[in-house]
């Protein structure tokens, strides 16, 4: 029986994403994406639109900013003292950088300005506030392990994860 796409299934699909008419984002049948479907691994316009598809579908979908990344909200421009950040010197606008809140939780803001005492960092997703396309081939479509629906991450992600790992070591 094939599999269809569905909640608690690891789906595994090539992708190219265009934005602007630019393409920003790909995903091969080499080097694929993984996620679990219906815990919000992606964005909820492309989830929606995968519901019921099996392997080799072949479909483009363009979502807009509510249905992909969202809106773009000036609120997370943040602008702080250079001082309170341990930034490599070759950090430049445009970069992306991780900032860890006081709590501990990790972040990802993209340097908008530098100068030699403030940093002005955009929390937004880099796509925030646009409309995206979506080419998707579907690869493969499996029944995800309990561990996998407890987690919410397919375990394919968390191979990724650990090989990235021991190549900083």
């Amino acid at each position: 029986m094939t599999e269809i796409i569905k909640n608690n299934v690891v789906v595994t699909m090539a992708y190219t994403l265009t934005v602007d008419g630019e393409v920003v984002e790909e995903a091969t049948a080499e080097d694929p994406m993984y996620y679990l479907h219906g815990h919000e691994n992606i964005v909820p316009g492309l989830e929606a639109a995968l519901v019921g598809k099996t392997v080799g579908t072949k479909l483009s979908v363009t979502l807009s900013p509510e249905q992909a990344y969202g809106e773009y909200n000036d609120e997370n421009v943040q602008e702080a003292a250079l001082e309170d950040f341990n930034l490599d010197p070759s950090v430049q606008a445009g970069d992306e950088i991780e900032v860890e809140d006081e709590t501990g939780q990790l972040y990802i803001a993209t340097v908008l300005d530098i100068s030699d005492e403030t940093i002005v960092l955009d929390f937004n997703e880099p796509y925030a506030g646009k409309t995206v396309t979506f080419d998707v081939e579907v690869l493969n479509v499996r029944p995800a392990t309990v561990a996998e629906q407890e987690i919410g991450e397919p375990e394919e992600y968390f191979a990724e994860f650990d090989e990235d790992e021991e190549d900083q070591e």
